[in-house]
């Protein structure tokens, strides 16, 4: 599959599009090939708990997709990582980050 990352991911595979092995299976699957290839890739993407970071967003072939939807062998995958910073404290309340 092809991946095509922005944002600090960049820093973690050194291209903007990059290639990984994948045999197909879901999008899940497709980051965890991804993550095995680029590992300073993970806290870009995935909490301490495994879960994706709630504003990772993921297309696969120009759409938009959910963790647990299918991604082709030879998918087109674009990654936007997570955002930092801008959290709050479960009340609404700004944290330090």
């Amino acid at each position: 599959m092809r991946l095509t990352v922005y944002g600090p991911l960049r820093s973690a595979t050194g291209e903007k599009t990059v290639s990984v092995a994948f045999d197909g299976g879901t999008v899940e699957d497709a980051l965890v090939a991804f993550v095995e290839r680029y590992p300073r890739a993970e806290t870009q993407l995935f909490d301490d708990d495994g879960s994706l970071r709630t504003s990772a967003r993921i297309s696969v072939n120009g759409e938009r997709v959910e963790i647990g939807d299918a991604c082709p062998a030879d998918a087109e995958v674009t990654v936007f990582p997570a955002v930092q910073g801008g959290g709050t404290d479960g009340q609404g309340r700004p944290t330090d980050g």
